[in-house]
């Protein structure tokens, strides 16, 4: 959390405090606020992982599954993006607040990430580039 306010300083925002949320921590089924994804975080390797559980357009304009495709390594352009794991890593960084990185199935690239509860059903993700360029989503807890 600290290089995230560090970064957002130097940007001109800044980061408040936010007491904890949730005892269970951000173990759950999150939809991003347009609704475009659904994502269930769970408890792995000693923080936390988030897969892709559902899709505002699960299919592709010819009625297929969307896939991938974008992905760097040819040989798992086929996979279809329900059921990717796209938050790896998250550790914890303080109180309800998680370091680790986000794989984007738009682009093809992961990115260092943060999440942090905000209320006992919202959660902010971000994706930074370089550190000091993000971009952050609102997530409504489902379950």
């Amino acid at each position: 959390m600290r290089w995230v306010a560090l970064t957002l300083a130097s940007i001109g925002m800044t980061v408040a405090a936010v007491p904890s949320q949730a005892a269970g921590g951000p173990t759950g089924i999150w939809r991003m606020s347009n609704g475009k994804v659904t994502v269930k975080v769970s408890p792995c390797g000693g923080g936390y992982c988030g897969k892709v559980v559902a899709l505002r357009k699960p299919h592709d304009g010819h009625g297929r599954p969307r896939l991938d495709k974008e992905n760097p390594n040819p040989a798992l352009r086929q996979r279809p993006v329900i059921g990717l794991t796209i938050l790896s890593n998250m550790q914890s960084d303080g109180a309800d607040s998680w370091v680790g990185t986000i794989y984007n199935p738009d682009d093809g690239n992961t990115y260092s990430s943060w999440m942090q509860l905000t209320g006992p059903s919202t959660m902010k993700v971000s994706g930074c580039v370089a550190g000091i360029f993000c971009k952050t989503m609102k997530f409504i807890r489902v379950d």
